[in-house]
């Protein structure tokens, strides 16, 4: 089935037509800068472009920086308040013209690397962390998904983990990859007290140079980088809105 799968980041929307059998992106993804500020409305329509561009009718996808529950957001830590209570599922449907359905984009990026990446096949817990403008994260047990975890968001001295830990965080102080390196360990040390991950899944652009600070990581668990990097995101969106085919049908 062919899906178009998005990705609604910090800085940038992102989306490309996806094979859901395969994984495979059936187009050059297409990109367009995050509206400042990230309101429901621009943002609906930035994703309206997204499938314009693709001249798109079918069943899309999105990964959206938040918690969701039957489409509405229930939380705004890097995109505009107002989105809290918004039922994106519903605007994003209107604004394209296409079924949408959206799901946590941390979770989408999960479910991408669990289906094709690195964690295909892998039993037990499996922790993903999505670094990028914040910390996503997803957590699977046996192959399911516990959704809406957001544990990007549990606090290391008083702040919130990814204020710490991202690699807005690593970029915004200027930190050498050493450096860096030591709050992400720390982050990952908390979550392993917390979930006892026999894998933990790192992912987001900053996963390209994962040979910089994966080496110097501690945990007791097994650590690896994700594979599907920055398309992640799109395929999990697309694969997400599999159930989408009965209503085009």
């Amino acid at each position: 089935m062919e899906i178009l799968g998005i990705d609604i980041g910090g800085s940038g929307i992102k989306g490309a037509p996806v094979d859901t059998d395969t994984g495979a992106l059936l187009a050059p993804r297409f990109r367009i800068r995050t509206p400042k500020p990230a309101k429901p409305k621009p943002v609906a329509e930035t994703v309206a472009e997204i499938a314009q561009h693709f001249d798109w009718h079918g069943p899309v996808g999105c990964g959206f920086p938040a918690a969701i529950r039957k489409g509405v957001v229930l939380t705004a830590a890097n995109i505009a308040k107002k989105w809290v209570g918004t039922d994106a599922a519903t605007l994003f449907s209107k604004t394209t013209g296409c079924p949408s359905l959206i799901i946590n984009d941390a979770d989408a990026a999960g479910i991408a690397e669990m289906t094709f990446g690195a964690g295909r096949d892998q039993q037990g817990v499996v922790l993903i962390v999505t670094i990028g403008t914040g910390l996503g994260t997803s957590l699977f047990a046996d192959g399911c998904l516990l959704p809406n975890t957001e544990f990007g968001h549990i606090e290391i001295n008083g702040k919130d983990a990814e204020v710490h830990a991202s690699d807005a965080a690593r970029k915004r102080k200027d930190l050498s990859w050493k450096e860096w390196s030591k709050r992400l360990d720390r982050y990952l040390h908390t979550m392993e007290q917390l979930v006892w991950p026999d894998l933990i899944i790192l992912g987001g652009g900053v996963s390209k140079k994962h040979e910089k600070f994966i080496p110097r990581l501690s945990v007791q668990a097994e650590v690896v980088p994700a594979q599907l990097l920055n398309e992640a995101g799109i395929v999990g969106a697309a694969l997400a809105a599999r159930s989408l085919e009965a209503v085009v049908d």
